[in-house]
Order: structure tokens, then C-alpha cells, then sequence
């Protein structure tokens, strides 16, 4: 039942008000296909303003956690990937009202994006709570998978983090299985509060806090980008 009111609430249509905000907000900050036929996107062109650094988050939801980084962090370049047009609509309430011009956003599959984005393009990566596809025959549609991952790992620098969190425990152990086998990637944890806590500039979710409320606990993974890349 969890994951029908999950998608559930990606297809609700939008009120009046909340559809001007939405095309008035992403006729500034949608990242359209045109950006995307250029074999190598070097993302810092997105932005008006110079930017120290490039972060990417693929599902943000309604932009609970995006918005807060990109609050906190207005010298850096935030890219949010979300297909689903309610949650981006109530991410570009929270821009629209907080005048933040540090955010894009594309509403596309995010392994669009990534094939095209420049090498050691990206400093930090966000996967949070993504949808599990709990059924075994919905595994391949998982967004972290063998395929995906070295994607992942050619756009982030060397030293660059890959957030993931979720409280699905099937899931998690996919994904720890996944990480294990890739080349390049260390899981940065020493005890166990490293995987139970988020980290102080971590922002809580909705999905996260739907998590706990329902007795669920979250898992907080934090892997490192080696110095050891490909060179395409």
C-alpha cells in the first residue's frame, strides 16, 4: 500500500496557481534537450553566475533536501533530476519564494543526463529514498544497478562522494551488493553511527521522515570516488 500512495502521489494534477509557478519558475532553470545534443555537457555553463561546484541529485522528490543544500550552499551549482511534474512543481514553489538561481532542473530520465555530462563533472551525488521495485521482476528498472554505477562514478571527481539513502532493507542490500563489486568506489564507514545517522549537512526528506514515522529505519550510505578513473 506504501508505494501505491507513492505513485499515487506523482500523478496528481496540478492546481491553477500551482501551474503558472511551475512555468514561470522552469522557464529559467528547466534544462531542455537542446542543452543535452552537445556530446559533453560541462554542467557550470548551466548557471548565470560562476560556481565552485557541481552537485547532482536524481530524484528529488518534491525537493525537500535539494532545496535546503542549495540554500545553504548558494556558491554551488545544484542539478535536481525528477520526471514526476508534481514534485517538481512544488520544488519550484520553494525557488520561486526563496529566490534561489543556483538550481536546474531536468525532468528526465537521469541516465540521460549522466551519459552526456562531462568527466569529474560532478563533486557530489544524492540518491535519496529512490523508488525500490520491490518485485523481483523490477530489479533491472532499479536506478542503482551494475550498469548504472560506473556512469555514476565516470561523471564524479576523484575524492567525490555518492550519497545514498533508503529504508527499503531488500534494496539496501542491493545496493551493497552492486557497490561491492564495482571498481573505484569505497563505502566511507568505520562504525556503525556512520550508516544509522545522517551526516550534520544531510537535510531530512519527506520520504525519510514518512519512514520513521512508520517505524521504518533509514540506512545512510556514503561512498568515496577513488583517483583511479576511466579515461573516457
Amino acid at each position: 500500500m506504501r508505494y501505491q500512495r507513492f505513485t499515487y502521489c506523482r500523478h496528481r494534477r496540478l492546481r491553477s496557481n500551482q501551474n503558472i509557478i511551475f512555468k514561470k519558475v522552469m522557464a529559467d532553470v528547466e534544462i531542455n534537450d537542446s542543452a543535452l545534443q552537445e556530446k559533453i555537457l560541462e554542467p557550470s555553463t548551466l548557471f548565470e553566475k560562476p560556481v565552485s561546484a557541481i552537485w547532482l541529485e536524481i530524484g528529488f522528490g518534491a525537493g525537500e533536501h535539494l532545496f535546503a543544500q542549495a540554500n545553504a550552499n548558494p556558491d554551488i551549482g545544484f542539478i535536481g533530476c525528477e520526471p514526476f511534474k508534481y514534485g517538481v512543481a512544488r520544488l519550484c514553489k520553494k525557488l520561486d519564494v526563496g529566490g534561489l538561481k543556483n538550481v536546474r532542473i531536468y525532468m528526465g530520465d537521469a541516465r540521460v543526463i549522466l551519459s552526456v555530462l562531462k568527466q569529474h563533472s560532478i563533486q557530489r551525488l544524492f540518491i535519496l529514498f529512490p523508488d525500490p521495485w520491490p518485485k523481483k521482476k523490477h530489479h533491472k528498472r532499479r536506478i542503482i544497478n551494475s550498469e548504472t554505477i560506473p556512469i555514476m562514478r565516470r561523471v564524479i571527481v576523484p575524492g567525490g562522494e555518492l550519497r545514498i539513502a533508503s529504508d527499503e532493507t531488500s534494496y539496501i542490500q542491493w545496493i551493497l551488493g552492486c557497490m561491492s563489486r564495482a571498481d573505484g568506489i569505497s563505502w566511507n564507514v568505520s562504525k556503525a553511527r556512520d550508516w544509522q545517522q545522517r551526516n550534520k549537512d544531510w537535510p531530512q526528506t519527506r520520504y525519510e521522515k514518512k519512514a520513521l514515522l512508520a517505524g521504518r529505519r533509514p540506512i545512510y550510505l556514503n561512498y568515496k570516488i577513488g583517483s583511479s578513473l576511466p579515461s573516457k
